[in-house]
């Protein structure tokens, strides 16, 4: 299995020529009937083999969390997070296994956050804030030497939290504020992401890989404040609320397909379905409030996808020229 950022390698070293991997892409999009630049693609697995390597890390360092831990408990976090580097030696940085690179990071970052709180368990907001601080410089390391696209995502939330928490403990009165705090650094994040974006509006590079995380952690830190300020999940569900709620996911939807992304769309859809099904209820719908919901929204959300590229090329037509250079082409 290879990647179009493997042919992109290929042609930068002289193995193949750009113009032999531009038609062999065209032929592969049309054989397919695909859209490769129109697709939120992102490599997961290349067999089972990955998900045995896994499993099998996941039990090695399981074992060496639990030895540690009974040794001291700081000694448990630091366990995993050097088991989890040096199995990336080879699985990551010689192997290139995809899913074990995703899986060793977490594990290696996790480990790198859990150490402080078994230091010092007793003062818990100090703790937080040295654990998001440690695995921000572990994050930074790790993509230095391994370049795991999940990595920027990761060391980006773990710092967003450090801040957070640090915040939180000098000035305890913005906890007030939470929901504004978590928005603006979703934002910030959101921004992120598209700067990683507008790197490769082809989707053939690993900065496309980045992109796709970065959306992927900054939407819920945009949605749910939103969301939560009106007081969505409180029961606060009337007819007003509800248009107001609509009118929210259509305008997420909006900028999703712009930017030809989908997680926001995805993460707002938890407060749509309950906003709605509660609102049937109110009408006497109440055992089959969610169904019905369910069915318009996931009928909806098909055509969307069926109807994607087409959806694309309208909407990017309300985006100013200066910005469409930046998003991904729309294709036919």
């Amino acid at each position: 299995m290879y990647t179009d950022e493997d042919l992109t390698l290929a042609v930068q070293h002289h193995v193949l020529k750009q113009s032999d991997v531009k038609q062999f892409q065209q032929f592969i999009e049309k054989s397919r009937n695909s859209h490769s630049v129109d697709e939120e693609n992102f490599r997961l697995i290349n067999g089972f083999n990955d998900i045995f390597v896994v499993i099998s890390s996941a039990l090695l360092l399981a074992s060496l969390a639990w030895l540690g831990y009974a040794v001291t408990p700081p000694l448990g976090g630091i366990a995993v997070a050097a088991g989890s580097w040096v199995l990336a030696e080879y699985f990551v940085y010689k192997r290139r296994m995809a899913l074990p690179a995703i899986a060793l990071l977490l594990s290696f970052l996790l480990g790198l956050f859990a150490t402080p709180i078994l230091f010092r368990p007793e003062v818990k907001e100090i703790a937080f804030i040295g654990s998001g601080l440690l695995t921000t410089f572990g994050a930074i390391a790790h993509w230095i030497r391994f370049r795991v696209p999940i990595t920027v995502a990761a060391g980006a939330a773990t710092l967003t939290a450090g801040i957070v928490a640090t915040v939180l403990y000098l000035f305890p009165a913005t906890l007030l504020f939470i929901n504004h705090i978590v928005l603006g650094f979703g934002l910030l994040l959101f921004g992120l992401a598209m700067y990683w974006d507008s790197k490769d509006t082809a989707r053939q590079t690993r900065a496309s890989d980045v992109a796709f995380w970065l959306h992927l952690i900054s939407a819920p830190m945009i949605v749910h404040p939103i969301f939560q300020s009106l007081g969505v999940l409180e029961g606060s569900g009337d007819m007003f609320i509800s248009l107001v709620v609509l009118a929210l996911y259509v305008l997420l939807a909006l900028i999703s397909i712009a930017v030809d992304r989908r997680a926001i769309m995805v993460s707002a859809l938890t407060y749509v379905v309950y906003t709605f099904s509660a609102l049937m209820e109110d009408f006497g719908m109440v055992t089959s409030s969610f169904a019905v919901t369910g069915l318009c929204i996931g009928t909806s959300l098909l055509l969307l996808s069926a109807y994607w590229h087409n959806c694309r090329r309208w909407v990017l037509k309300l985006v100013p020229h200066q910005m469409q250079l930046r998003l991904p082409e729309a294709k036919a």
